[in-house]
């Protein structure tokens, strides 16, 4: 199944999680990430049980320290 993540069209298998995904994009560090599916933010808690659709728009987006 294709979906777009970050602009980037990617091919994942069928029945992906949204924490199936971070594991496939080789994503460890968790902490201060928000994912947003098809312009809808998904609670942390949600990753392991949202299945992610053919065609999805997912965005993730890190928070990081400035000033």
């Amino acid at each position: 199944m294709e979906v777009t993540i970050n602009n980037q069209n990617h091919f994942l298998g069928e029945a992906c999680s949204i924490e199936r995904m971070l594991n496939y994009l080789a994503v460890s560090a968790t902490n201060g990430l928000a994912i947003a599916v098809n312009q809808t933010i998904v609670p942390k808690s949600s990753w392991p049980v949202h299945i992610l659709q053919p065609g999805d728009q997912i965005i993730l987006i890190k928070a990081t320290q400035g000033g």
